[in-house]
């Protein structure tokens, strides 16, 4: 069973982050020139939220505000779910789904590794499958018939 830390040494660990005070608006440039659908937020190198899409949709959008104007604290999310880089795939993909969250930081005593997507957490759950096919597939077509 893969785990996140496999997962990371494939995809890599770049994470890209925000301070509490940049404008949501800067935070969206950033999100749509790495292509990507969340920004961590550190203060000091220390986690302290997330922002996603869904923030922006639920939290500024639909309540009138102006996304040049406020700063990501302001709608940050706050209680995020962070695992461990030894988790398996599919205890991530439990929390991911139980939790309803897109995108979990990856800590290793204190310290931020990196981050993985729901995205990724597929992609690795397909290669495993296709894995596991092509070794069953392998083992079926060398079983010599039982001539009936």
């Amino acid at each position: 069973m893969e785990t996140i830390r496999q997962i990371l040494n494939k995809k890599g660990n770049q994470v890209f982050s925000v301070a509490p005070e940049t404008t949501v608006y800067d935070t969206l440039m950033l999100m749509a020139d790495k292509n990507i659908g969340a920004v961590l937020v550190l203060d000091e190198g220390k986690l302290v939220g997330i922002m996603s899409e869904r923030d922006y949709a639920r939290k500024v959008i639909l309540h009138g505000k102006f996304s040049k104007e406020i700063p990501v604290k302001e709608i940050m999310s706050t209680n995020v779910i962070c695992i461990d880089p030894d988790q398996t795939i599919n205890n991530t993909k439990a929390v991911m789904i139980k939790k309803r969250i897109r995108h979990l930081p990856v800590m290793e005593d204190d310290k931020l590794v990196g981050i993985i997507s729901i995205g990724d957490v597929v992609n690795a759950v397909l290669e495993e499958n296709i894995f596991m096919i092509d070794q069953l597939y392998t083992y079926i077509k060398g079983v010599p018939e039982t001539g009936d």
